[in-house]
């Protein structure tokens, strides 16, 4: 037996990093896991009964799956099944549709469309039975926008969404009593910041708020089969608001980015237990709605009636799928002592590094300029591919020469200025050959094995060194 505990007695503390998650049993200056400063917050642990409450909270109204010990051959060897959630773009990010009885996490900066982008995808989806729990909007704010929504496609203003109910109700545990009753077999909580529970005394949207809430409603996906979304805001750093520990939490982090200002998003996988986080969806803001944008092409490359100085096109993959790029640089003589560079939807790192190359390698001084490099449509690019377009946009722009209509690029960069093999190089030319390119250069070591039967339409430059790709380019 334990001794018995007073009612005046305090609930431990604890000092959570809101940068990484570490915890520790005292205030520390410096996180010894990430290194930042300041940025230990006091949490306040609640006692075991009333942990046990909110588990037992967590798991109501579905019969608990027991969890047995397994020997690894026992255990069958397939893939997870997976629920068609109707949206290309967002089953492709997920890995193939939402997996039962997982927690995924979508985030964006305010007003970047994530409601939106959630409220369209479940009106998409009337036979399932969903339960959309909203802290931030009046139901009369959600039906409003719905009959945009449904509006918009004749066959969601057919469809039956009665099965779709609305709850407006910040409290964690009336949400449990609601899932009770209702038994959805899909929840959504927007957002996760205002949701509190009982247990923990402070505001909501705090760290332990959003810890103790999170961890609840992942017993509860676990425990029933129920998947479960959370909306989350972004700070004006960059990263989900919150303890760092809410993304271990989840088993998917998906983030929707984009300029409020610009018509296009991009909704990027960043984490992901059950698929690759290489994959991206790509929409179009309209005013009745998110359009799916099957082409990205159409989105990355302008309209090219005009040869410009310093753009070139790359052949890119992010995940399974191709796309033209268009990249764009502009080199202009520093105006004041220190040379600028800037890099929008590159890496700067990188940028410095081609730029270092382009100077020792093939002998243009850019010591005393400014260079400016973006990556036409808000995307931002991680392939290594993108190199060889960086450097010939910069050439192009440092020369004031445009490069001529109908040559695309795609080819890594190396540091004594070869021009390594890139991946997958059947369905870059593929991609171009589709867009009407009619030139491509490509590393030479790629041009083995390619069956240029194939790509009769375009005409392929294989090159070893960057100064034969420049030469190709320029003459």
């Amino acid at each position: 037996m334990y001794p018995p505990q007073s009612s005046m007695a305090k609930d431990k503390t604890a000092y959570v990093c809101s940068n990484c998650g570490q915890e520790s049993p005292k205030w520390i200056g410096k996180c010894p896991a990430c290194g930042q400063w300041n940025t230990f917050k006091e949490i306040r642990i609640a006692d075991t009964r009333q942990q046990v409450a909110t588990s037992a909270a967590a798991s109501v109204g579905h019969a608990l799956r027991r969890n047995k010990v397994l020997k690894l051959n026992e255990i069958p060897a397939h893939d997870d099944p997976r629920i068609d959630i109707h949206d290309a773009e967002l089953n492709r990010v997920l890995g193939g549709g939402l997996v039962p009885g997982s927690i995924v996490l979508l985030g964006g900066e305010p007003g970047i469309g994530k409601s939106t982008l959630t409220l369209q995808t479940v009106l998409n989806m009337p036979e399932m039975r969903i339960l959309y729990v909203s802290g931030e909007e009046s139901a009369h704010q959600l039906k409003m926008r719905a009959e945009r929504l449904k509006a918009s496609h004749e066959r969601h203003a057919a469809a039956d969404t009665q099965q779709l109910l609305i709850l407006c109700e910040n409290s964690l545990e009336t949400i449990f009593e609601h899932i009770k009753e209702e038994k959805p077999e899909f929840v959504v909580i927007d957002s996760i910041q205002t949701i509190m529970t009982a247990d923990v005394e402070s505001s909501a949207g705090s760290i332990a708020q959003v810890r103790e809430c999170a961890s609840a409603l992942l017993r509860f996906a676990k425990t029933s089969g129920v998947p479960v979304l959370l909306i989350g805001h972004i700070t004006k750093e960059g990263t989900l608001a919150g303890p760092k520990i809410l993304e271990h939490i989840v088993d998917a982090v998906i983030q929707f980015e984009g300029d409020q200002h610009h018509m296009y998003r991009i909704l990027r996988s960043m984490k992901n237990r059950f698929g690759s986080t290489s994959e991206l969806g790509i929409y179009e803001m309209q005013q009745t709605g998110l359009r799916q944008v099957s082409n990205p092409s159409e989105l990355l490359l302008t309209d090219r009636g005009e040869a410009l100085s310093g753009v070139a096109i790359s052949a890119a993959i992010e995940g399974v799928r191709p796309f033209l790029v268009e990249t764009q640089a502009l080199v202009s003589t520093a105006a004041y002592g220190t040379p600028q560079r800037s890099a929008t939807g590159f890496d700067q790192r990188r940028l410095n590094m081609l730029l270092a190359v382009l100077e020792k390698r093939v002998g243009f001084k850019l010591i005393q300029k400014d260079v400016f490099i973006n990556i036409a449509g808000g995307l931002r690019v991680t392939d290594l591919a993108m190199d060889l377009s960086i450097i010939a946009a910069v050439l192009s722009s440092n020369v004031d020469t445009p490069i001529e209509q109908g040559w695309c690029m795609a080819g890594e960069v190396g540091l004594s200025g070869e021009v390594r093999p890139v991946n997958r190089i059947e369905q870059r030319v593929s991609e171009a050959l589709k867009l009407g390119f009619t030139d491509m250069i490509i590393p030479r070591y790629n041009l083995q094995g390619l069956d240029a039967r194939k790509f009769e339409g375009i005409q392929l430059h294989p090159v070893r060194k960057v100064e034969e790709a420049l030469r190709e380019l320029f003459g």
